[in-house]
């Protein structure tokens, strides 16, 4: 493994900024790409963990704003597709033109036998059997649905790919006149988008340069006794936001000539009746090394806002953020850019259902550093919590707090229930 070179991660805040008819000649090359292939089962959801509306918003702000014709395209799985379908539909006759093609369908591999669960290839009869393989199934996904010839005969140059539940993941003209830019010494075929490593983001994937190439190194591929190093803050500074711009020519030259070369994950799972089976998968940034002329951008951390888990819920349901065109704007009331750390206890707030009834609303967080819930605890309407905030009920015990606390640098355990007289 090489040093990082320089000149391999650029600084965002160096980009030149493109304006007036330059914007809609830029966007006009461009096709935004969504991974939409997730259930968001660990919330508690059911059907794609998508904001699909506020993306149409966005797009169709793009569209009517620069006179412009971005199209939206959702890679859906068999799991999402249905539903997706249903959302998209009323859709219809609005300033954005929205394709969805679906990934591939795999089937799981029993651990001990190393064979297909699957008894037969019809899914909907026995769908526990198979599983999308991964995002890095994209590129030959996105070739066969016919779409990849389809744009570039358009002559669109680029897409823009991003996981859905990514509500930071918006169209940049920044980093969209950079890729466009003739001067460039050689065409960018592939830029990830990282961004500082925090001590919350330390099992995110970084770049390494391996073999001359830059490359993506995510976790699972590093050795137990050099786990530590790579979670180093100060070994590798930057991860990967799954933000990433590729030339759609080149998409088609790595998959025609069957060049595309990207690591196995190999994913180990239980079953609730105890099978324990294999699925093997790819990531879509693992694909970097294929391609020519790649580089990452060291982008603003406000592009990055993934809500995976209900503490991202908290922070984007809060007063931190207001929608703005289908953008999430960070309040200026804000004195900090970054965000709140946020931990809630899994036994009791982990899905959305269950986090909703313990917040009837989302308080005030403006001056928020860090908070910790754990236990059996419940807000009242109109709290406000400032710098650091620790909550916990311990096992047998309960925290109602009441409606308009304010809290400030606070522990706070035990019991504590206020009852309507």
């Amino acid at each position: 493994m090489q040093k990082l070179p320089d000149d391999a991660v650029r600084d965002y805040n160096s980009l030149p900024t493109p304006e007036g008819e330059e914007l809609k000649i830029l966007l006009n090359k461009l096709v935004v790409i969504k991974l939409n292939g997730g259930l968001g089962t660990s919330m508690g959801c059911h059907g794609p963990k998508s904001v699909i509306a506020v993306l149409v918003q966005q797009i169709e702000y793009l569209n009517k704003t620069y006179n412009s014709n971005v199209p939206l395209i959702l890679m859906d799985s068999f799991n999402t597709d249905d539903d997706t379908q249903r959302i998209i539909r009323k859709y219809k006759g609005i300033d954005v033109d929205i394709h969805t093609f679906n990934q591939s369908c795999y089937p799981r591999i029993n651990r001990d036998s190393l064979l297909p669960i699957a008894k037969h290839c019809f899914v909907p009869d026995d769908i526990e059997a198979w599983y999308p393989p991964g995002h890095g199934d994209f590129y030959e996904s996105f070739r066969s649905s016919g779409l990849l010839k389809k744009f570039l005969k358009e002559g669109r140059e680029y897409c823009f790919i991003s996981n859905i539940d990514n509500l930071g993941a918006t169209v940049d003209f920044k980093i969209l006149k950079l890729l466009l830019d003739k001067r460039e010494a050689s065409p960018l075929e592939f830029v990830m988008e990282v961004t500082d490593k925090t001590r919350a983001d330390v099992k995110g994937g970084t770049l390494i340069k391996y073999e001359d190439k830059l490359r993506l190194l995510e976790i699972a591929q590093v050795p137990k006794d050099h786990v530590d190093d790579f979670k180093s803050v100060k070994t590798f500074k930057f991860f990967n936001t799954n933000n990433l711009w590729i030339k759609l020519s080149a998409i088609e030259r790595v998959v025609e000539t069957n060049s595309l070369n990207m690591e196995i994950i190999v994913n180990n799972k239980t079953f609730a009746n105890g099978l324990n089976i294999i699925q093997l998968e790819t990531a879509v940034g693992a694909a970097m090394k294929s391609f020519e002329g790649s580089i990452g951008i060291n982008v603003p951390r406000s592009r990055f806002l993934p809500v995976k888990k209900t503490s991202d819920l908290m922070l984007v349901m809060s007063n931190l953020y207001t929608l703005r065109n289908g953008s999430l704007v960070m309040s200026p009331q804000r004195m900090f850019p970054t965000t709140p750390l946020i931990k809630l206890g899994d036994k009791h707030f982990s899905k959305v259902k269950e986090f909703l009834t313990r917040f009837p609303t989302i308080p005030d967080l403006l001056e928020l550093d860090h908070l910790t819930v754990s236990g059996d605890v419940t807000f009242g309407k109109g709290v406000t919590l400032k710098g650091t905030v620790i909550i916990i009920a311990n096992h047998g015990e309960r925290i109602d707090l009441p409606s308009g606390t304010i809290l400030e640098n606070k522990i706070v355990s035990g019991n504590l229930r206020i009852l309507d007289h």
